[in-house]
């Protein structure tokens, strides 16, 4: 469903003004003019865009981008930056071929979710929390092992002396043997009863489920993350053929006012002045296509393509406007399916059966062993020995361990406490402020967009009010940057409200399912 009074566009409007009769043609939107808007506001969004992609399950902050009046909503940076770098890279795969890759959101998303590295990290910690639970609940089972031996023996009495004893009738040799026997038999070994062991082993079970509740997070964060980038380089497309088109205009301004210099009908400043403004334009354009080829480069890295593989984003993404529920609707659902917040909630449970067990080393524990074997000297000619023991071990004095163990066990389980209601919490701030994102930048999108139309009907009139003489080139010049900051205001506005989106997908824990829905692509 769209919104009233903003029309559906793809990325940028075409609006692209005439100079010899005043007739207005399509002419595309163009970056932010000058060399000062360049140095503020391209690196700012480089770095803004590395804040989007180093969201961890804590998302959807605003950042407010220095040197511009530009808000974009982005993910919360992690505190673990050994989480964030995970995020931005990737396990290159495949081998670079000669053709362009044609790129789909979908494509991308789902490159990223075999290759990311954070994906994988998480993975493999979840496939280590399943070993930890498998060890705790060998710890509950019997031990069985069997072996089978052949011994060979020759003794020697000589070291003994007693082959230098002497007894009337009887004589000793000096060595004994060789003589052999086989042995065969089993071990067995069993916990019967610890209450320590049972909590170790629900603490690791709680604990997996944790950490593959942690990997679906994950899935959401890079979904985000991507996702992120992907817009950037539709963005800095959209900026590389705004600017182009400003080079054009601002070439054609150039042109008209050399003309009318060598008519004698308009002085020399004019002609340095929009000189002046081409090689701007000029500078500008070069700053646009190396900000989209780095933009291009960290969805590449992001998503583990071959390395140095060409390709080429298919999904331009236009807008379009969504019926997303209500603030405590929102809130009601991210509180119950939001990944992170069930997996806080299982480490602190995993943490308050950890302390249950460390309480529990001083309960008794019953625990039985046995033993039977054949020995002789052939399997054939073997006979059968065993043993059984069975018993209680009551820890009286440990010297303070299990009290250690207690205190340290308390202090996780507060700990995990602690970041269950900070991640509660998060998400009440995380789902509020996508929608203050979303609504502003919807109406953010209805003004940029007016303010195109307004400073394009400016533009038109300053160049018929230059070719008439009524005006010199310097009202022509501040048209021309006016309509710049309009179109560039407009393609942000286009970006805002895309990332607002998908922060608002993020914010709800649906991002990696239903991502389509909120931004389109196929």
């Amino acid at each position: 469903m769209q919104r009233k009074g903003v029309d559906p566009v793809k990325v940028i409007p075409k609006t692209e003004v005439g100079i010899s009769d005043g007739a207005i043609r399509d002419y595309p939107a163009r970056q932010s003019y000058g060399e000062k808007r360049n140095s503020s506001l391209e690196p700012s969004r480089r770095w803004l865009l590395l804040l989007i992609m180093a969201a961890s399950a804590l998302t959807a902050q605003a950042q407010t981008v220095a040197g511009s009046s530009r808000t974009v909503p982005a993910a919360t940076v992690s505190t673990n930056q050994t989480a964030t770098s995970q995020n931005l890279g990737s396990v290159p795969s495949g081998t670079a071929t000669s053709e362009v890759l044609p790129l789909t959101l979908r494509d991308a998303i789902g490159r990223a979710v075999r290759y990311n590295l954070g994906v994988i990290e998480t993975g493999e910690n979840a496939r280590n929390a399943r070993g930890q639970r498998l060890i705790a609940l060998s710890g509950l089972l019997p031990q069985v092992t069997a072996s089978a031996t052949q011994t060979v023996n020759q003794i020697s009495l000589v070291p003994s002396g007693i082959s230098q004893a002497r007894i009337p009738g009887v004589s000793f040799p000096a060595v004994i043997g060789p003589f052999s026997y086989v042995e065969a038999g089993g071990n067995l070994s069993w916990t019967l009863l610890s209450y320590e062991s049972i909590q170790r082993f629900r603490a690791a079970r709680t604990a997996e489920q944790a950490a593959k509740l942690s990997y679906n997070d994950t899935l959401d964060v890079i979904t985000l993350t991507v996702g992120s980038i992907y817009l950037q380089v539709i963005e800095a497309t959209s900026r590389i053929t705004a600017q182009e088109a400003q080079v054009r205009n601002a070439q054609a301004s150039y042109d008209q006012a050399l003309r009318q210099f060598e008519a004698g009908t308009a002085p020399r400043i004019d002609v340095t002045r929009t000189q002046v403004q081409l090689r701007t334009e000029q500078y500008n354009l070069s700053v646009t296509r190396n900000n989209f080829s780095i933009a291009k480069l960290t969805l590449s890295r992001a998503i583990g393509l071959p390395l140095g593989q060409a390709f080429q984003i298919t999904d331009e993404l236009p807008y379009a406007d969504i019926s997303p529920p209500t603030v405590d609707e929102a809130l009601k659902l991210a509180f119950n399916t939001r990944s992170d917040s069930l997996s806080a909630r299982a480490a602190q449970k995993a943490a308050e059966r950890a302390l249950s067990a460390a309480k529990a080393e001083r309960y008794p524990v019953a625990a039985t062993n046995g033993n039977y074997s054949a020995v002789g000297s052939t399997f054939g000619q073997s006979r059968g020995t065993f043993t059984f023991q069975a018993g209680i071990s009551i820890p009286v004095f440990t010297g303070g361990q299990i009290a250690g163990d207690i205190v340290q066990a308390e202090a996780a389980f507060r700990q995990r406490s602690a970041e269950a209601e900070n991640i509660r919490g998060q998400i009440d701030y995380d789902v509020r402020t996508a929608f203050f994102n979303l609504n502003a930048a919807i109406e953010q999108v209805a003004v940029a967009r007016q303010s195109v139309d307004l400073a394009t009907e400016s533009l038109s009139r300053s160049r018929d009010r230059f070719s008439a003489g009524v005006t010199d080139s310097v009202e022509v010049v501040q048209s021309e940057q006016s309509l710049a900051s309009a179109n560039d205001q407009y393609i942000t506005a286009l970006y805002n409200h895309n990332v607002a989106k998908l922060s608002l997908a993020r914010a709800l824990g649906v991002a990696r399912t239903n991502y389509s829905q909120y931004l389109g692509g196929k």
